[in-house]
C-alpha cells in the first residue's frame, strides 16, 4: 500500500503570459492518464484548471505508462529538445512497485533534474511514498531521496503525487480509484488536480 502524506496547500496568485507558457508533464501511467478518456486524464484536466486560473499555459502529455526513473533518463534530452518553459517529474511509482533498489532510482532522478538544469528550467519534482511491505528501511531510502534531490537542484517538492485522494492508503481511496486499485478515476484526477494545482501555478508564476 502506497502511503500518502498531504502537503500544505500552497497559495499562490494567479499567473498570466503574454505568449503560452510550455509545461511539460514528465512521468508514468499516471501522468499519461492511463485507463482514461483522453480528456479525463491528468494533463488535460490540468491544462483546463490553468486556463480557468487565467495561466496561459500548453500542458504537454509526456507521460509513458510503465516507465520507471531509468525509462525516463533515456528519454529526457530528447523530450526537452522542443518547447519548454517548466517542467513536473512524477517518476517513481513503477520503481517502487518493482522494489527496485532506492540508491538506483535516485541516480536516475538525478540525471533526469540535471538535465532539465542544464536548460535552466524551474521543475516541479513530484514524490510517490513507497508501499510499506518492502520494511522501514527501504521506505526511508526511498521516501528520503525526493527531498534531497529538490534541494540539490533547487525544484519544488510535492510531497505525495496522490495527495489530493486524501486517503492513507490506496484501499480507503478506492472510490477514487480505477477497478486495478492503482490508477485514480476521473473524479481522482481531478481531486489530485486540485491538489497539485496551486504548485503548478506557483511554478509558472513570473519571478
Amino acid at each position: 500500500m502506497l502511503a500518502f502524506l498531504l502537503p500544505a496547500v500552497l497559495a499562490s496568485p494567479k499567473a498570466a503570459a503574454e505568449d503560452p507558457l510550455t509545461l511539460i508533464a514528465f512521468g508514468d501511467s499516471l501522468t499519461q492518464g492511463y485507463g482514461l478518456p483522453p480528456e479525463e486524464g491528468f494533463v488535460p484536466v490540468l491544462d483546463r484548471w490553468l486556463a480557468a486560473e487565467g495561466i496561459a499555459a500548453t500542458v504537454v502529455n509526456a507521460g509513458v505508462s510503465g516507465d520507471t526513473t531509468a525509462g525516463g533518463r533515456a528519454r529526457i534530452g530528447w523530450t526537452l529538445s522542443g518547447a519548454a518553459d517548466a517542467v513536473i517529474v512524477a517518476l517513481g511509482a513503477n520503481d517502487m512497485l518493482r522494489g527496485v533498489d532506492p540508491a538506483a532510482a535516485a541516480a536516475n532522478l538525478d540525471a533526469i533534474l540535471a538535465e532539465i538544469a542544464a536548460r535552466d528550467l524551474p521543475v516541479l519534482l513530484a514524490a510517490v511514498p513507497a508501499a510499506g511491505n518492502y520494511g522501514p528501511d527501504y521506505k526511508a531510502a526511498f521516501d528520503g531521496m525526493y527531498p534531497v534531490l529538490a534541494e540539490r537542484y533547487g525544484a519544488t517538492l510535492y510531497p505525495n503525487f496522490l495527495a489530493g485522494l486524501g486517503a492513507a492508503t490506496l484501499r480507503e481511496a478506492a472510490p477514487l480509484m480505477q477497478p486495478d486499485g492503482i490508477h485514480p478515476n476521473a473524479e481522482g484526477v481531478a481531486k489530485i488536480v486540485a491538489d497539485i494545482g496551486p504548485y503548478v501555478a506557483a511554478l509558472l508564476a513570473p519571478d
